[in-house]
């Protein structure tokens, strides 16, 4: 577990997570913006990767990322264990199996007495294209009910049901239209919530891209 903890996998930005760094570097300005502009440029600038990954959102995005959730070894607190465990959620990076991280990890590990299996398997996808047809609607809706607002695409370290229509050839992007301020969803918390006002809105912009969308 040491030897993991020190562990990074290598950077490797899409086309939305560069187009995300390049459009969030002048609002987020400063140091940090000034890494992202150096990110988008080069994604093997090792320093701006560094900087940016002490933000876990910014690090979760960039790179593949396992995290140890649960430890078990022992059958009774007076002996040794005979085995120990170790449950890692791993968020696959697009483009990647989770056999490749698989083989990773082991190597990470570098010990043949430490085994590396698959417990949950999930088959990813590739990011599709960001063409002007997939962006068009959204910019002229957003643009139309909130003038001056930026769009900037971003990745949602998560799993969704994209990446079963990304494999059957459907470009596949998620949209909500609901503004936030950054925490105050409390995702999967029990006190998830959105604003009132947020509910409407969201509901009239994907109204107005869903018709734009069918008019193409």
């Amino acid at each position: 577990m040491e030897r993991l903890s020190t562990y990074n996998f290598p950077v490797e930005l899409t086309p939305v997570t560069r187009t995300f760094f390049e459009r969030m570097a002048p609002i987020v300005g400063g140091a940090t913006g000034e890494s992202m502009t150096a990110l988008a440029r080069n994604p093997r600038d090792a320093e701006a990767a560094t900087a940016l990954a002490q933000d876990p959102s910014y690090n979760a995005i960039m790179r593949t990322t396992c995290v140890a959730t649960q430890l078990e070894a022992g059958h009774a607190a007076n002996a040794l264990p005979q085995r120990a465990v170790a449950t890692l959620s791993c968020r696959v990076l697009q483009g990647h199996t989770p056999e490749e991280i698989q083989t990773a990890l082991q190597t990470a590990i570098g010990d043949p007495q430490v085994e590396v299996g698959i417990v949950r398997r999930r088959d990813g996808s590739r990011p599709p294209r960001l063409t002007a047809q997939i962006m068009g609607p959204v910019e002229r809706t957003a643009a139309r009910m909130w003038p001056g607002v930026p769009i900037i695409p971003t990745m949602t370290p998560g799993a969704t049901d994209g990446r079963f229509l990304n494999n059957a050839g459907i470009p596949t992007y998620g949209m909500s239209g609901m503004f936030a301020l950054p925490g105050e969803g409390n995702a999967h918390g029990l006190n998830e919530k959105i604003r009132v006002q947020s509910l409407y809105e969201g509901r009239d912009f994907l109204e107005s891209i869903v018709r734009e969308y069918a008019r193409q």
